[in-house]
């Protein structure tokens, strides 16, 4: 008798996920003229880095969430997923508008609302820290290991020394008390932009978009190699000097510079988004990006 085998949760959006291609920009009509300035460059990014992380294995279903700041001349709003959609199907146009107050400003295509305990997470960041303008909030199985380390995130390899200071959270239950808001941005404090949240998982801020992917990349690398590291003890783990973790972190942050640089003052992450963006859209998921430098093909003499 043949037995089916059921699905692991890595493998659950490759099953369920439709073979055409979802559009990720498709703005489209008057409604785009009524988006606060750069919006809507603002909701094709995001909405594409939500692909990303689908395609990265990172999803939890139609939970956890990434929000990214929208500034107007009224109040600071975030866009946010529409609590019910997987990632792979979110749209530029199906993201949600909410203020710090909870309003939804916009609802987006989609009759879905949003989450409330990303809600108070993302707005518990955003009303505190003016210059974060992406939080991205996970708990893939490696990052929820080492949140529940009592040794902490270890820099103990080079992905880990690129990510600064790391502030640090306790789990309260399920984060939807308003009182804990307080409690969260304090601890996340006024310049460190990644806070473990333990027993959870972590929330990884960045001053834009580019910058946050690059910084959660390197730090769910860095907990796959704890996770697996720390199997041998810590006693017997090689840890570097902390003039090595500085170098690291300073060389690292920069931007991206190579040795026959064109000139492009690329910020933190940028070079590697434009070619994760470029990637997708040479498959069709038409992200809408608005690309620094496309490639132009050497000319052979």
């Amino acid at each position: 008798m043949e037995v089916l085998s059921v699905p692991t949760k890595s493998s659950l959006g490759n099953l369920l996920r439709a073979t055409t291609i979802l559009p990720i920009n498709d703005l489209k009509g008057v409604k785009c003229s009524t988006y606060a300035e750069g919006e809507q460059q603002l909701r094709c990014k995001l909405a594409a880095l939500y692909r990303v992380v689908d395609l990265c294995g990172w999803t939890h279903g139609i939970y956890n969430h990434i929000s990214v700041r929208v500034d107007t001349s009224d109040q600071p709003q975030f866009l946010l997923n529409p609590f019910g959609l997987m990632y792979h199907e979110i749209t530029a146009s199906s993201l949600v508008n909410v203020n710090l107050n909870g309003d939804i400003v916009d609802q987006g295509t989609s009759m879905f609302g949003v989450n409330k305990a990303g809600f108070t997470l993302h707005s518990a960041i955003h009303e505190a820290r003016s210059d974060i303008k992406c939080v991205i909030h996970l708990h893939t199985p490696a990052a929820t290991a080492v949140s529940a380390m009592k040794c902490g995130l270890l820099p103990l390899s080079q992905e880990s020394m690129l990510l600064g200071n790391i502030s640090y959270h306790e789990y309260h239950g399920i984060f939807v008390d308003e009182n804990e808001k307080e409690i969260l941005a304090k601890n996340l404090g006024p310049t460190n932009k990644i806070i473990i949240l333990h027993n959870h998982g972590v929330a990884v801020c960045g001053e834009t978009i580019e910058e946050a992917f690059h910084l959660t990349f390197n730090f769910m690398a860095a907990c796959e190699a704890q996770v697996r590291s720390t199997s041998v003890g810590l006693k017997n783990i090689v840890l570097p000097s902390n003039d090595a973790q500085a170098q690291a972190y300073n060389v690292g942050n920069k931007g991206a510079v190579s040795i026959d640089s064109s000139g492009f003052g690329w910020k933190c992450g940028e070079l590697e988004f434009e070619a994760i963006m470029r990637a997708m859209d040479s498959v069709g998921y038409r992200t809408g990006y608005d690309y620094k430098l496309l490639p132009i093909a050497r000319q052979e003499k």
